[in-house]
């Protein structure tokens, strides 16, 4: 089964958030319901961004390259031009 590495939106404060996992739609559910420490603040989140990895290793690699950039104008500019 494939990774995959997300980027979510606050709808609530506009804030994003990082991340990778296998299950997606197990770990949207997880930020949703507030399981999730950061997070749970913030809700409700909408997924704005998603690509594959095909391992967890290539994901964690991808999921830190993007949290490198520190700058939200950064995460904007990858959600604009992606097709989610």
């Amino acid at each position: 089964m494939a990774f995959s590495v997300h980027i979510l939106k606050s709808e609530k404060d506009g804030s994003y958030y990082v991340g990778s996992t296998r299950n997606l739609a197990e770990r949207m559910n997880r930020h949703n319901q507030g399981r999730s420490k950061y997070t749970r603040a913030r809700r409700p989140w909408k997924l704005v961004y998603r690509e594959e990895a095909p391992d967890r290793s290539a994901a964690t690699k991808r999921e830190l390259e993007i949290k490198r950039h520190k700058r939200k104008a950064f995460i904007e500019e990858l959600v604009r031009t992606s097709r989610r």
